[in-house]
């Protein structure tokens, strides 16, 4: 059912009465069901967007979008924004094929301003709007609604220290949906700091400044007094960084944010408005702190109960088990995540043991760096953190990681195509940057198995940092095809081996579209080879170059981008030893990959098993 025109008029009115309160608050309503009515169904972020809905209708009630821009950090919060900006309708294919992404979009509507899949972008993104807008004269106001731990990352501070210093004219929307600063004193901060940034203080403020040099007992009182207000608010660190502070305020109440925004606005400088609000707002069984209410699977909304239930152990499952069973047994064993501990599997062991387990919140960067000191103090720290998550963290593999040597151990979780989540998130690129980086040992285990193995290899690994992957979902190649071998530095592995040119190469996970495109051939009455690469770096030359003398067409399988991937390592490592080889890769190609189901992604990109044989056939 569309929405009523009715309620987008509301939004442009300059004045509003307590019935126009009234219809913004079912307004509220209507759009809290359709999200949970898409998302139970599609899958997606459910908690947090549930609980920026009256913050977003303020945002379009009190500013002009998209000539004031709205920087959502993160995006996934943007639902509400998506239905007030003609895609109530099309809401229904979101996070789906060629349907709307979960994130913001500048491509899907001009008011999206950014993409913003990664966390604490938007006050820098902000800045430099605010810095155009003035050089070109416009009275333009960045709206910048930051939340969900993004706070937490130091990109969001640098952002901050610059803001206060030069004093751009910016609302930044402070999402508090954990309830975390100054709970006891709410009322009395929330009162003061509206006087605080109120015209009357602000005109007294500005007239009191004039009059330093003429008054200096007077100013120093003044001074003395305000100050005395900051240190009963919970915006003395935003005040003391040279922004303005108001709150904290209901992020609830559709009358109170609205004039609170009218009051930034008016400001005309860099103002934080802090607004408590509560995950899963309207859908009780989200409400309050439940991580498993962030990102969620298609699920029953009556029950509250996920629709397809799987008993099977997932890649992210079988290595927390499987470190959690090494701890055990060695005291040494730290680990690391930034802000993902169910995600990774380490929840189970910050539980297990709080001393050695740490999540350090959104601060990837952080996380690698503390990892080095932790390995240099004789510790064995395991950093557990998404493919692309830690692309945020380059600088720090090589400056504080591979210079020193640093035997950090890197679990790559959702390496390769994560479907959904879409471009920000595919976990394309790891193979790419980590192998130009000296010193580090790229592996990857290809089932269940050897993943375990490749938990007990990096554990014991000591020479340099390393780093292995694996998908998000599951592995393409079934536990117990094959033997199960441990890892020996350096080595690949031999799974078929047969009198005929060509060679099935996979690495990871690729070993089991390898496999699979192995048995179509069979079926074909075409002989081929297999082959576990196993280590992208240091790779096994002295096995490549004996492959090489009797297996002509090389077919390369890995979930990873083309360009630094494995066919590239194996075409440089031919041409280094003017082997006599055609490389043929099936990797991802030089483009971001879109949203959607995984499947049907494959078959896009021409990785699902009958597009590949059809390849293949072409060069045998």
């Amino acid at each position: 059912m569309p929405l009523d025109p009715k309620y987008l008029e509301i939004l442009h009115k300059d004045v509003f009465s307590e019935e126009d309160y009234a219809a913004l608050n079912t307004l509220a309503q209507l759009m809290r069901k359709r999200i949970l009515e898409v998302v139970s169904k599609n899958g997606g972020h459910l908690s947090s967007t549930l609980g920026a809905v009256e913050l977003i209708i303020a945002m379009h009630c009190v500013f002009d979008n998209p000539n004031d821009p709205f920087i959502f950090d993160v995006s996934h919060q943007a639902y509400a924004h998506k239905l007030l900006t003609g895609r109530w309708d099309s809401f229904e294919t979101l996070r789906q094929s060629d349907g709307i992404s979960g994130f913001t979009k500048p491509s899907e509507s001009v008011q999206d301003y950014f993409i913003a899949g990664h966390s604490s972008t938007s006050i820098s993104l902000g800045v430099g709007a605010a810095k155009a807008f003035n050089l070109k004269g416009s009275k333009q106001i960045p709206v910048a609604l930051i939340g969900d731990g993004a706070m937490s990352a130091g990109l969001a501070y640098e952002a901050l220290n610059e803001l206060g210093d030069r004093k751009y004219p910016m609302v930044i929307i402070l999402n508090d949906n954990e309830m975390s600063i100054a709970e006891p004193i709410g009322a009395i901060s929330k009162y003061l700091s509206q006087i605080i940034a109120g015209k009357f203080v602000q005109g007294i403020k500005n007239k009191i400044g004039s009059a330093i040099n003429k008054m200096p007992n007077a100013t120093y009182i003044a001074k003395r007094f305000e100050e005395s207000l900051k240190l009963i608010t919970p915006g003395i660190l935003f005040e003391e960084l040279g922004l303005e502070y108001i709150g904290p305020i209901d992020g609830h109440n559709l009358k109170e944010i609205i004039n609170t925004l009218k009051l930034a606005k008016n400001t005309q400088k860099p103002i934080v408005v802090h607004a408590q609000t509560l995950k899963g707002k309207g859908y009780t069984p989200a409400e309050g702190h439940l991580e498993q209410w962030h990102g969620v699977s298609p699920f029953d909304p009556v029950k509250g109960e996920a629709l397809l239930k799987s008993n099977s152990k997932t890649p992210t499952s079988v290595f927390a088990e499987s470190l959690l069973e090494f701890a055990k047994t060695d005291s040494n064993i730290v680990g690391i995540t930034a802000a993902m501990p169910s995600g990774t599997g380490l929840d189970k062991l910050i539980k297990a043991y709080p001393k050695r387990f740490w999540d350090v919140a959104i601060a990837e960067q952080h996380a690698t760096t503390q990892a080095s000191s932790l390995a240099k103090e004789g510790l064995k720290p395991f950093v557990a953190i998404y493919s692309t998550f830690l692309q945020r963290a380059f600088d720090q593999l090589i400056h504080d990681v591979s210079i020193m040597k640093m035997p950090v151990k890197f679990a790559i979780d959702r390496a390769g195509i994560v479907g959904e989540d879409g471009e920000t998130h595919q976990g394309a690129f790891d193979i790419s940057y980590l192998n130009m980086i000296p010193n580090f040992t790229l592996f990857a285990p290809r089932d269940l198995a050897t993943l375990s193995l490749a938990v007990e290899f990096a554990k014991d690994y000591s020479s340099g940092p390393c780093a292995f992957r694996y998908p998000r979902k599951e592995f393409l190649l079934q536990e117990g095809i094959f033997n199960k071998t441990p890892f020996k530095y350096g080595k690949l592995e031999i799974l078929k081996e047969c009198n005929t040119e060509i060679l099935l190469l996979g690495y990871g996970n690729g070993v089991g579209r390898a496999h699979k495109c192995l048995l179509e051939l069979e079926k074909q009455g075409i002989n081929a080879s297999l082959v576990d690469l196993r280590f992208a770096k240091p790779l096994d030359k002295e096995a490549l170059n004996t492959l090489a003398k009797t297996h002509r067409k090389w077919f390369i399988f890995s979930d990873s981008a083309k360009i630094g991937g494995i066919g590239q390592i194996l075409s440089a490592f031919a041409q280094e030893n003017a082997l006599q080889i055609h490389i043929i890769s099936f990797e991802f190609e030089d483009a971001f990959i879109s949203h959607g189901k995984i499947e049907k992604i494959e078959a896009k990109l021409g990785l699902d098993t009958q597009s590949l044989i059809a390849k293949i056939t072409q060069y045998i």
